[in-house]
């Protein structure tokens, strides 16, 4: 059934976003992707307004065939100061900040201006984890008048972080002119919507609103189809993390330290225990720790696969592995949704007070350890590994994950956008 309005009830909405395909290795795609895939559903057409592929690290073609022929997709010039702009290997810091790709900038806005002339957008929206983005979305909504949502995702900047204080003064300085402009900042947890309702007392509350991520079925049905678990007992147990492990805010050395305790215990060995690790991106520093704790042999590296490869692997994982700090405690993985998603027993290290565990603890899975300690780990997998095993371990109920899914998300997105084109 076609559930576009008619065409003069459309809203076009110009989406500034650096993580769009063909870019890859980032599950920050999958947001952008989702909304502009399925926003004409709930009558708005998007414009989307990205990079040019040049300025990606890593490009797939694998989910270009997700992107529906009726969005307009621009990709304007920009450059990645590491490895355009650097002569052997260093660079001005000028020419990276706020990030990498400040001249997305130079690109971007020109090209922007060309766009709202020809398809007149109700609304601007841009999105970080790019803050660049933001300064694109400032630039044309000064320039145009149009009114802008700048959906921040996760918050810009805290307590030493960046750890750069120079970075950390340049987000600071975007993320404020961001705050003051905008009509609306969208968050992906009410816990970093209230850090920024505390950080700008004297603006309305409203300001600040909550749209999660989520999972996408479609991608799911297509994922099912391929190989699932094998028989209970022919092969060790496989705990997965898929996805970016930060040195920082998913730190694995604890749980590196479980691991080797709970072997030098017997209670896991090679044979019965596989810790999989896909698309770490750290894999030297991942690779040396597990040498220096003596568990090489359990720890596997794998790299990036397709996305629906991907999924597929969740399916067919003994576990799910979430890492996340407590000075993340205001963001949620956006793999996580992908995991409920995926049916599969997730175990999560991460701080019980923390917006994460909030979330899993609504999904009724208490599963839950704290990162930083050893000992916690420990007795946490354990339990998990003998639950597992047992078909014991807790999972989210089905009304729990389908409130997770991208197009009840986008649909929150149209009425945010509903609401800003009406008050403008």
């Amino acid at each position: 059934m076609d559930t576009r309005l008619d065409e003069n009830m459309v809203k076009r909405v110009l989406m500034i976003a650096y993580h769009y395909p063909p870019q890859h290795g980032s599950s920050g795609i999958q947001r952008t992707l989702k909304f502009s895939r399925y926003l004409p559903e709930f009558g708005w057409d998007p414009v989307v307004l990205s990079a040019r592929p040049a300025a990606y690290p890593s490009v797939s073609n694998d989910q270009l065939v997700e992107i529906p022929s009726s969005v307009h997709v621009h990709r304007a010039f920009a450059l990645d100061a590491s490895r355009h702009l650097s002569i052997r290997g260093r660079y001005l810091r000028a020419m990276a900040l706020p990030d990498r790709w400040s001249s997305w900038w130079l690109g971007a806005v020109p090209s922007g201006l060309r766009l709202i002339r020809e398809h007149r957008p109700d609304v601007i929206w841009s999105t970080y984890p790019i803050a660049t983005a933001h300064l694109i979305g400032h630039a044309l909504h000064r320039l145009s008048g149009i009114p802008w949502v700048a959906d921040f995702r996760d918050p810009m900047t805290d307590e030493g972080y960046p750890a750069d204080a120079v970075v950390r003064g340049a987000y600071r300085w975007v993320e404020r002119r961001t705050i003051l402009n905008c009509s609306h900042a969208v968050f992906t947890t009410p816990g970093a919507a209230n850090i920024y309702r505390a950080r700008f007392p004297h603006l309305p509350a409203s300001r600040f609103r909550v749209i999660e991520n989520g999972y996408d079925e479609e991608n799911f049905s297509g994922a099912a189809a391929l190989p699932a678990n094998a028989p209970q007992g022919e092969k060790p147990f496989v705990l997965l993390h898929s996805g970016i492990i930060y040195p920082s805010e998913r730190d694995p050395r604890p749980l590196f330290e479980a691991v080797a305790a709970l072997v030098a215990q017997g209670d896991v060995s090679s044979r019965d225990f596989r810790l999989v690790l896909r698309a770490a991106h750290h894999e030297e520093l991942l690779r040396q720790l597990a040498h220096q704790h003596g568990i090489a042999d359990i720890v596997t590296l794998l790299p990036p696969i397709p996305y629906r490869e991907a999924l597929s692997e969740m399916l067919a994982a003994d576990g799910l592995l979430i890492l996340q700090a407590a000075s993340c405690n205001g963001q949620i993985p956006a793999k996580l949704y992908e995991y409920l998603r995926a049916q599969r027993p997730i175990l999560a290290l991460t701080d019980p007070a923390g917006d994460t565990a909030a979330t899993l603890r609504n999904a009724g899975i208490d599963t839950i350890a704290r990162l930083d300690s050893r000992d916690c780990i420990m007795a946490a997998l354990r339990r998990f590994i003998d639950m597992a095993r047992q078909g014991a371990a807790p999972m989210a109920a089905m009304d729990k994950v389908l409130a997770n899914s991208r197009k009840a998300r986008t649909q929150e997105l149209a009425n945010l956008l509903d609401q800003v084109a009406g008050a403008s």
